[in-house]
């Protein structure tokens, strides 16, 4: 089991090298495989109501098919980094910052609207 994200990069990079994949990984390619994998997540909820969908939450096949579909986008995600040289902790870690900047608590708090529409 790995324990942390450079351990989860190092395997994933291992895996794509012992395989000669890396000539197929160009980003366009990746983009659109992350995509397609997202779009394999929200079938798995896809015309389900909300009870439904907290029936999930206890049958093991169901949490084991969303958990797959969020592991190869986490994977396609580590990839695209990787041909980048981003760091996604650190980008997840800014990306926080700027959305504290976007979303304060006093006007986010209990509200979905986009940081665009607090003054409207």
């Amino acid at each position: 089991m790995t324990d942390n994200m450079d351990e989860l990069r190092a395997r994933i990079l291992a895996f794509r090298e012992d395989r000669d994949w890396k000539q197929f990984h160009k980003p366009k390619d990746l983009a659109l495989a992350l995509g397609i994998e997202a779009s394999e997540l929200s079938e798995l909820f896809l015309w389900k109501d909300e009870s439904k969908i907290d029936a999930m939450t206890g049958k093991s096949g169901d949490v084991e098919a969303i958990s797959d579909e969020l592991a190869d986008v986490l994977i396609y995600a580590i990839l695209l980094a990787d041909y980048f040289d981003i760091d996604l902790v650190q980008a997840a870690s800014r990306k926080l910052e700027k959305n504290s900047k976007k979303y304060p608590v006093a006007k986010s708090k209990g509200n979905a609207k986009k940081y665009t529409e607090f003054d409207k």
